[in-house]
């Protein structure tokens, strides 16, 4: 009975689907790409090299800025992690890893702290000191069972929310190292997260190479909502700055704009000539055209390419 019935559920599933899917069409009223048909195009903007920080003796991995917007922490196949002034495009702070493979890097809010790791599947918390050596005050705050591929703080220094190889997500405590909440949701490895800007650390979202953008809360550990449509692994993730709609880039060499209000997506980019997969998206500040456009203030999406 249960081999006959479970084909019989699929079935019945793949229709409550598609039902969905067409109810989500007749409420579609348009498409960004058909309201912006009568805007004038965004001028050629002329992008400039404003510093080159020169350090690094193999390829850089992650790097991260802090939140004051003055420094930043990098890591590379060297097996170093570089805290630098972007404003003298000087290292101050060099620290060697236990693994040559640290995937992700983050500032704490207060920018007192910094935390990474990668394929030795833990997350360490160093201080930003110059007056000392921060590996000798290294803090173990988080171990999964796989690789560890990206991390944030929570709002504040005390809660670490890393991804994982693993396909799950966790909420840590900092001073503790004690798991606070996990999330399960993913089958396959999660490669990416970001937090809401406007839902005071309730709620974030992952990315994953299961082709899904999940959006979490973070109270209850449950996947909310999720988001489909890119046909390979979803490499970055982004909240838009209002957090009312995130960016993806994936392997499959395009971006997609998804909104959580409507539960749909709202436009994919891509280019003919980009045939390889995209690494890394995020949204610009504000940007004022109003002299230039009748469009005024706007977002900028900005993407980062393989090229080989």
């Amino acid at each position: 009975m249960e081999d006959s019935s479970e084909p019989q559920l699929l079935k019945e599933a793949e229709n409550l689907k598609r039902r969905l899917e067409d109810d989500k069409s007749r409420l579609n009223d348009g498409e960004i790409t058909f309201m912006s048909e009568h805007f004038e195009s965004i001028p050629t903007l002329n992008i400039k090299i404003r510093r080159v920080l020169k350090g690094h003796q193999g390829k850089v991995l992650s790097l991260a800025w802090s939140l004051d917007k003055r420094h930043i922490v990098s890591t590379s196949q060297d097996g170093k992690l570089l805290i630098w002034d972007a404003l003298t495009s000087t290292k101050e702070i060099c620290v060697s890893m236990p693994t040559t493979w640290v995937m992700a890097c983050c500032f704490s809010p207060s920018n007192s702290f910094v935390a990474c790791g990668g394929l030795d599947n833990k997350c360490t918390m160093y201080p930003v000191s110059m007056d000392e050596d921060p590996a000798l005050r290294k803090k173990l705050v988080a171990t999964h069972s796989s690789y560890l591929s990206c991390c944030l703080f929570n709002l504040s220094d005390h809660q670490l929310l890393t991804g994982s190889g693993d396909s799950s997500c966790i909420l840590w405590d900092v001073e503790s190292a004690q798991m606070i909440q996990s999330f399960h949701g993913h089958s396959d490895d999660v490669m990416c997260i970001d937090g809401s800007p406007s839902e005071c650390g309730k709620v974030f979202i992952s990315g994953s190479c299961d082709r899904c953008a999940n959006v979490w809360d973070i109270r209850s550990g449950q996947c909310v909502q999720v988001f489909q449509g890119h046909e390979s692994d979803i490499n970055s993730i982004r909240f838009f700055p209002s957090g009312d709609a995130f960016a993806t880039a994936s392997d499959d060499a395009t971006i997609r704009l998804f909104d959580l209000r409507t539960d749909r997506e709202l436009c994919v980019y891509k280019k003919d000539s980009v045939i390889f997969g995209c690494n890394a998206v995020d949204f610009s500040l504000s940007v004022n055209l109003q002299s230039q456009t009748e469009l005024g203030h706007l977002f900028l999406l900005i993407v980062g390419y393989r090229t080989k």
